[in-house]
């Protein structure tokens, strides 16, 4: 399997049936590759749920090459204002964190909890506030970057995991590896509040949790899993309409594993 999913780049060719694009359209590849089509997941548009879902890079070839193969329905336009490098986490970090905006049920005027600050986060901020919403950004203690960042971009107040906002949170956003960002979010959340969980695992467990104090009066737990077509097709227009401005650091290919090192450095 070649590597490398959030796929930025032009048609070369087309198969016999395409009618979407042209030769020379510039279009991107997000997490998911192809879901059968068939079964009741799919039908509702909830192909990231579909048993035989795909992912770039890990079940289908990704992006690591000259070229790469795709259907259609699982390429995105790309809007003419972002770079090819600006474009690509849009494609991952950006459409996963709309989906999570989207589940978390956030409406405007509304309090939006975000836990953990890197490439998902910053982007769902600037989502948020286009929508008019209050943000308060919770970090590890003393992360002073990613706090500093988080103002930049608009965040109404920052502070550490544990820290006490100045006011109860109606929906949040755990984007951490971790599980006690999980507790602390339920502990402020208003009643009938939630708290969708965007990660793909949890490195310790999510802590115990006394019923009566962390979930009574309607609060939710929701989890994300991976991303639907919709997702693409709705945040990538959004994204440029917003002009959303994505943080990058670019690297030379012979960088790749200095690269890799400060991503799990965080």
């Amino acid at each position: 399997i070649v590597l490398g999913h959030e796929i930025v780049g032009s048609v070369e060719a087309l198969g016999s049936g395409v009618t979407k694009f042209k030769a020379g359209d510039r279009v991107g590849v997000a997490w998911i590759y192809s879901s059968c089509g068939k079964c009741d997941f799919c039908l509702r548009g909830d192909e990231n749920l579909c048993d035989q879902f795909q992912a770039t890079g890990l079940d289908a070839n990704g992006g690591y090459a000259q070229y790469t193969v795709v259907s259609e329905d699982f390429a995105y336009p790309i809007p003419e204002r972002f770079s090819d490098s600006q474009a690509a986490p849009l494609l991952c970090a950006g459409v996963i964190g709309y989906r999570a905006l989207r589940l978390s049920g956030i409406k405007p005027g509304k309090i939006l909890g975000l836990y953990g600050f890197g490439a998902s986060a910053h982007i769902a901020i600037q989502v948020a506030k286009h929508w008019n919403c209050k943000v308060f950004v919770f970090t590890r203690e003393g992360q002073k970057d990613h706090q500093n960042l988080a103002k930049e971009l608009g965040a109404d107040w920052v502070g550490a995991t544990r820290d006490t906002p100045p006011e109860k949170l109606d929906c949040a956003i755990d984007f951490t590896p971790v599980g006690e960002p999980v507790k602390e979010a339920l502990g402020i959340l208003h009643k009938g509040g939630r708290v969708v969980i965007n990660a793909i695992r949890k490195i310790n467990p999510i802590p115990e949790l006394d019923y009566a104090k962390y979930m009574w009066y309607e609060k939710e737990i929701k989890s994300v899993a991976n991303v639907a077509r919709r997702d693409a097709e709705e945040f990538l227009p959004l994204a440029a309409q917003i002009e959303i401005i994505p943080t990058v650091t670019e690297f030379e290919l012979d960088q790749a594993n200095q690269a890799l090192v400060l991503l799990k450095q965080g």
